[in-house]
């Protein structure tokens, strides 16, 4: 296997990533593990997915119908760690960790934490520090 060519130059890596150069503001990881997805994480995962790109939020490529100048990163993930209690989701860099999400929460967790800067209390189990 050959060696992969490390990049230097910003603006090679920029045209090869694009996202560098979004004004990116968070990133939500939902869970779609095992667990999660027993009780819907995939279907969370999906909702987060069609509002934000709705909204022109998602960050990714035009011919998938997301903003490459959008504000926020959505990941799909295996496990946040509140498997017992999910869908687990986490909004970073706040280190907010929300549990038990259900589809027809996603609009608030939009709306009020991504959108306000306020997070959803009725979801939110903690918050890691982020220094």
């Amino acid at each position: 296997m050959a060696k992969a060519k490390f990049i230097t130059d910003r603006g090679e890596l920029e045209k090869l990533a694009p996202m560098l150069k979004a004004p990116i503001k968070r990133q939500v990881f939902v869970c779609t593990g095992k667990s999660c997805s027993a009780v819907g994480g995939q279907e969370v995962f999906a909702e987060f997915d069609r509002i934000l790109t709705e909204k022109g939020l998602r960050n990714g490529k035009v011919t998938k119908g997301r903003n490459p100048m959008g504000e926020i990163v959505l990941t799909e993930c295996g496990s946040i760690g509140f498997c017992s209690i999910g869908t687990a989701v986490m909004v970073y860099p706040d280190g907010t960790m929300y549990g038990q999400v259900q589809p027809e929460d996603v609009a608030e967790i939009v709306d009020e934490h991504l959108g306000k800067g306020t997070p959803v209390k009725r979801l939110a189990l903690m918050t890691l520090p982020n220094e």
